[in-house]
């Protein structure tokens, strides 16, 4: 007990001030404490303070502390700034990479701790540590500290026996690593999206949690677009410089090494110092003295002007409480609301001055005020029509809200999903999208469900009151290389006749003459293989039974004959 408070004890700033100071000796315990404390307190102090504006001027002052003797320090500062702040993850997660890349063993240490909280957690069930430590795994990976394999292990864990809190957290993972598995390890991520498709088909979790899985679809469906692995602002290392560590999560010797967050005395403390500033210069390098008098001789009035342009850039507030994109969003609803004609509802979106990457929310609220409406109004088609033909940004964008509309069609209602059906198959039909949207539309009876049905229903009628069924016909036979096999899958002949029955049901039969032709020859041959299989002797017997037949009917003709002739002579006489 008095080895525990006596490395637990307070130490004022003023007496770790005097003890640097001092010069006091090296090889005494209470100079080596007071040392000890001071680096914990500049750990803690650089890690509490990075962010992804300054993490630049950040990671050289924290080489410049002795990060050997600190690794553990450092370790457990990033894990407890992790978990109070997650949404800093990747900023920590980028720091620990480029320590890493210069002292591997800090790296190894921090993943080999992460995997023991992580199996500690999993046992306890903790769920917001869990999704903590899940999302530093993530980002990890994704700065290649971690092997993919690790991220590949936790999701088998998690969705093997799933749950709600363990399939809330598989997604949650997957949203933020999905990127970098889709290009390292696409059959890895194929199979945990078919475990997650198994696990909606089953239907034993919550519903919110299917909606969570379902939104991940959209986003795997979106090529993880507005989800990348790594921001640009922290992408500082080439990938020569990227130094892995395979760490498994089965692994039951794990050691965390938790003797090294305290104090113990070193007697041979000069000489790791020494050997310490060496791997510091070559990590720093020698600065050059005459660059820095330099800097100190320059003139006063443009030290000014950099102070003034520092403070006003330390000055700058960001918004992340997302104010400005709820007033743009009722900026959009009340110019849609105020607008009699489509003509000047164009007019007015196109006059808003918003920002490159803000088309999305102006596609969105048109397609949710079409939504809200009883009936449809043909005024949200032509205007997102004109927009889609102005710039090209608004039809890339309205691509992309089909997608998320389509994919999360069941939680539309019968009116609603009328009308953005009716939305799109207008500005498919007037070419305002592109023909290969439809390739989001797989008909199957696996791949849809019944809301998803009716939004095809009404988006092909739609369309074939608007062109017409022969030219309805004519343009998806012209666009058939680009739409593949979605609307009239080709792959099985039970798909096909769920295609070709679909249509029919819906009153437009006349769609799927070329897949009934398509599937008339796959039938026939199925059929000919089917005897190919049967072989020669089959074959010599049926000809055999076929001439035996043929014998007893001529026997039988004759038969029949004489015994006519017989009552004819007969009745002679």
């Amino acid at each position: 007990m008095q080895k525990a408070t006596q490395q637990a004890l307070y130490i004022p700033p003023h007496k770790l001030a005097a003890a640097k100071n001092s010069g006091g000796r090296s090889d005494d315990e209470a100079y080596q404490r007071l040392a000890w404390e001071a680096l914990k307190k500049s750990i803690n102090g650089l890690i509490n303070k990075v962010n992804s504006s300054n993490i630049g001027n950040v990671i050289p002052e924290l080489f410049a502390e002795d990060l050997i003797r600190g690794a553990g320090l450092l370790c457990r500062s990033c894990l407890r700034s992790q978990m109070a702040s997650p949404c800093f993850t990747d900023v920590f997660a980028a720091v620990i990479a480029v320590v890493n890349s210069r002292i591997p063993e800090i790296g190894e240490l921090l993943l080999k701790r992460i995997v023991w909280q992580l199996n500690k957690s999993l046992r306890c069930n903790d769920k917001p540590r869990l999704l903590a430590l899940a999302k530093f795994v993530a980002h990890l990976v994704n700065q290649r500290v971690a092997h993919h394999t690790l991220a590949l292990e936790l999701l088998h864990r998690l969705l093997e026996n799933p749950s709600d809190d363990g399939v809330e957290l598989a997604v949650a993972f997957l949203t933020e690593c999905g990127a970098l598995l889709h290009d390292l390890s696409p059959r890895g991520l194929a199979a945990c999206f078919d475990r997650l498709r198994d696990v909606l088909h089953e239907g034993e979790i919550d519903k919110r949690v299917q909606f969570l899985i379902e939104g991940l679809f959209a986003i795997r469906k979106a090529n993880f677009r507005g989800y990348p692995a790594i921001r640009p602002e922290l992408d500082l290392l080439e990938d020569d410089q990227q130094i892995t560590h395979d760490v498994s999560l089965d692994d039951s010797g794990v050691d965390p090494e938790l003797g090294r967050n305290v104090f113990k005395f070193d007697p041979d403390y000069a000489l790791h110092e020494s050997q310490f500033e060496a791997k510091k210069k070559s990590i720093l390098g020698d600065q050059d003295e005459e660059e820095e008098e330099e800097e100190e001789e320059t003139s006063t009035g443009s030290e000014s002007e950099s102070d003034e342009s520092e403070e006003e850039d330390d000055l700058e507030i960001k918004d992340k409480t997302e104010t400005e994109a709820v007033e743009l969003r009722r900026t959009i609803y009340l110019t849609i609301m105020n607008s009699l004609r489509f003509e000047e509802l164009g007019h007015k979106l196109l006059s808003l001055n918003i920002a490159p990457g803000q088309e999305l929310e102006i596609c969105r609220m048109l397609v949710e005020a079409c939504a809200q409406e009883k009936t449809y109004n043909r005024i949200y088609g032509l205007v997102a029509q004109r927009l889609s033909m102005i710039r090209l940004a608004y039809r890339a964008n309205f691509e992309r809200c089909f997608a998320e509309q389509y994919s999360t069609s069941h939680r539309l209602e019968t009116n609603k999903l009328r009308n953005v059906a009716t939305l799109f198959a207008h500005l498919i039909a007037t070419d305002a999208l592109p023909w290969d949207v439809l390739g989001y539309v797989r008909l199957t009876e696996e791949d849809t469900n019944s809301s998803s049905r009716i939004f095809v229903k009404y988006l092909f009628q739609e369309m074939t009151e608007q062109l017409g069924i022969r030219k309805l016909n004519e343009r998806l036979t012209e666009n058939a290389a680009v739409l593949g096999d979605s609307i009239f899958p080709k792959d099985s002949t039970r798909n096909a006749r769920f295609s070709i029955n679909f249509f029919t049901q819906i009153g437009l039969g006349g769609l799927t003459e070329g897949m009934r032709e398509h599937l008339k020859e796959m039938e026939r041959v199925a059929k000919e293989d089917r005897e190919k299989k049967l072989g020669g002797s089959d074959s010599e017997s049926e000809v055999e039974e076929s001439s035996s037949d043929d014998e007893g009917r001529d026997r039988k003709r004759r038969r029949r004959k004489s015994d006519g002739r017989d009552r004819k002579r007969s009745r002679r006489g």
